[in-house]
């Protein structure tokens, strides 16, 4: 190794180096909280879309956009299309005591 390098180290040993165990497990676990507690609106808003864009996207006027947003119950075809117009996935899954099950044809 040349004087002027400085020495690589993997992220694993970086990680462990300044953060305890305990901070890393709260902070994933604060992460996992915001994911799961964004509304649609945050979802598209934290894309940098608009109604607008995500509407044209969703092949559907700005107006239904703003339906669905608003709105508490959705059909998961419903659900799929948005997602999907935000350039992601839809995964549904049910929950049994921390037990996570991802449901598959739905």
């Amino acid at each position: 190794m040349r004087t002027n390098e400085v020495p690589t180290q993997s992220w694993k040993a970086v990680r462990g180096a300044k953060l305890t165990r305990a901070s890393i497990a709260r902070a994933k676990e604060r992460a996992r909280a915001q994911i799961e507690e964004m509304t649609l609106q945050e979802l598209r808003r934290g894309m940098n879309l608009t109604q607008v864009d995500a509407a044209r996207a969703a092949e559907m006027t700005q107006s239904e956009l703003s339906r669905i947003e608003s709105r508490g119950d959705h059909r998961i075809s419903t659900l799929r299309r948005y997602v999907e117009a935000l350039g992601g996935k839809l995964e549904v899954a049910a929950v049994f005591n921390g037990r996570r099950v991802k449901l598959t044809e739905v």
